[in-house]
C-alpha cells in the first residue's frame, strides 16, 4: 500500500522539478522516488538512535 506525500514549495521549485520530470521523461513522483532511493541505508540508523535520544 502506498502512502501520500503533501508538502509546500515555492512555484518557481515546482516548475523545477516539473522541468527536470519532463526532461528525463518521468513523473514527478518518480523523480522525488529515486532522490529517496539514493539517500544514504543509514538515515533510518541515525532516525533510530534520534528516537532513543528523545526517549530518555
Amino acid at each position: 500500500m502506498k502512502e501520500s506525500l503533501h508538502c509546500r514549495i515555492t512555484k518557481e521549485r515546482l516548475d523545477k522539478l516539473r522541468l527536470y520530470a519532463v526532461k528525463k521523461q518521468k513523473t514527478m513522483t518518480q523523480v522525488i522516488s529515486d532522490f529517496i532511493d539514493n539517500l544514504p541505508d543509514d538515515v533510518e540508523d541515525k532516525r533510530l538512535e534520534v528516537d532513543k535520544m528523545i526517549q530518555k
